[in-house]
């Protein structure tokens, strides 16, 4: 008896599909492949490629392939992608002009920037520190609205734009980054970065911050908000000063002496005058909160800025006596010397010693605040590891070409910006990485990258993509970097 024939059509349909596995290759093509399966495979890892796909469904291939040339070929401007592409396998798979890589990076919203940090904030843990800091970039461009003249960081003279960013002391990986104009101070973004965390509905945020950033609004808005926070307050303050001045004779003893950072340290709970305005209801709310006053001498650190002041001292004297005043040293002039002239003796410079000895009273002594940390010695250990934040701003600005920034339209700018960090993602992933492998006492991360370039992959219409020899210490490279070798698909 006949059938319908609905196997068959089943058995039809399943052989017309796509088959899932290797695809095999089109072209006849032999590429540079280790330092990019390397990328590839620790672009799976963190989740960077799932999320950039999220975001930019239609264009995140290219913007990966971008980030790997920025890292691969740190001192070769984009306009060589072409050259790189044609050697290399890597996501896009094909050439990116000039200009098409400008209309890319003006092609990023703010919406998808954001969506992307909440994608990557999902990734992150929850009791992790971050360390927040900012960086001048210099700009040649006179279009760009935010570049301004301020506190440039490089001191080379040049107008500028800052930007902001929050590093995981942890995961040891960036999270978020903000530009700002170049002529804002520190303590003035910390309560835009408060907005953007509500904005980003993150909540369990523990900030490490130095002394830049503290006000008295700002310590407040970080109570309003409940936010975990470790940061560096200068001496002169006076809740400071006073609490300082009681425990000065004990903070020395033997009990309170850290080792591995080679200072003394004590704990003071104090309390906060926390204030906070209600324009809706036209009153202040007024209250006491929990704070910890962490307090520090180094003995080291009091030599060093004691002979640093003595060196400075020699110099101000020098110049009052010969007559040669530099107008920036107007304020040292007449805090520590005291200077009267006469026709018979002419100029005399009395240096005023209570002055001087005011000064080397609080050498050596430094503090730190906290709402949660109990412990100065952990407090220390949490608040020096906040260098992470430098050494990602140096990534940036040498390894991935934002020293001097020649773009000249604002969604260029926020486009590359944004590029460069995503690239600074994997960067500081492999610097983690190598430091806990204790790789850097035999190689660099560009090191590295170039051992594994070598690597080839050969692809024939009809076959799978093939690897070439790979070699031992190779082999080792990718272990120790978390990363199968790969091998022919």
């Amino acid at each position: 008896m006949p059938t319908r024939g609905s196997n068959r059509r089943e058995k039809q349909q399943a052989a017309s599909a796509p088959r899932r596995g290797p695809v095999p290759c089109t072209d006849v093509a032999r590429h540079f492949y280790g330092a990019t399966y390397l990328l590839d495979a620790i672009g799976e890892q963190l989740g960077i490629v799932q999320d950039m796909r999220k975001c930019f469904p239609d264009d995140y291939k290219q913007f990966l392939s971008i980030a790997y040339y920025l890292i691969l070929e740190p001192d070769s401007p984009l306009s060589r992608f072409s050259k790189w592409a044609s050697l290399h396998r890597h996501p896009y798979g094909a050439d990116i002009p000039s200009q098409r890589s400008s209309e890319l990076f003006a092609s990023i919203t703010e919406e998808q920037r954001y969506q992307f940090f909440r994608l990557q904030a999902k990734r992150r843990m929850e009791k992790e520190y971050w360390a927040y800091d900012t960086t001048s970039i210099s700009s040649y461009s006179e279009s760009l609205r935010q570049v301004k003249y301020g506190m440039n960081k490089e001191q080379d003279g040049l107008p500028q734009f800052n930007m902001a960013l929050l590093f995981g002391q942890e995961s040891n990986l960036p999270f978020y980054y903000r530009k700002l104009s170049g002529n804002i101070s520190d303590v003035k973004t910390v309560q835009g970065l408060l907005a953007d965390m509500e904005f980003l509905d993150l909540r369990k945020v523990h900030f490490v911050m130095d002394r830049g950033f503290y006000s008295t609004a700002n310590i407040n808005g970080l109570y309003r908000e409940h936010y975990k926070f470790l940061i560096g307050v200068k001496l002169s303050l006076a809740y400071v000063k006073e609490q300082l001045d009681k425990v000065r004779p004990q903070i020395r003893q033997w009990t309170n002496y850290g080792e591995q950072y080679d200072v003394f340290a004590l704990c003071v709970p104090i309390k906060w005058q926390y204030t906070q305005e209600r324009p809706y209801k036209g009153d202040t709310v007024r209250s006491e909160r929990r704070l910890y006053l962490h307090l520090y001498y180094n003995g080291e650190k009091a030599i060093e800025d004691e002979q640093r002041l003595t060196r400075q001292l020699i110099t101000w004297q020098k110049e009052l006596q010969d007559g040669n005043r530099n107008p920036e040293h107007t304020k040292q002039y007449e805090k520590y010397f005291q200077v009267s002239e006469t026709p018979a003796r002419g100029r005399k410079v009395t240096a005023k010693q209570e002055a001087i000895d005011e000064a080397k009273r609080n050498y050596g002594y430094f503090a730190l605040i906290s709402n949660e940390i109990k412990d100065p010695n952990h407090a220390l250990d949490i608040y020096r590891n906040k260098d992470l934040v430098e050494k990602a701003f140096g990534n940036l600005k040498e390894r991935l070409s934002m020293r001097r920034m020649l773009v000249s339209s604002e969604r260029s700018l926020e486009g590359k910006l944004f590029v460069q960090f995503v690239a600074l993602i994997y960067l500081s992933y492999l610097k983690k990485t190598m430091k806990d492998q204790r790789l850097f006492g035999e190689y660099t991360i560009q090191g590295v990258l170039d051992q594994l370039d070598s690597i080839e992959c050969f692809e024939r219409p009809g076959c799978v993509l093939r690897i070439g020899e790979i070699t031992t210490r190779q082999q080792e490279l990718f272990q120790k970097l978390g990363v199968a070798p790969p091998t022919s698909l």
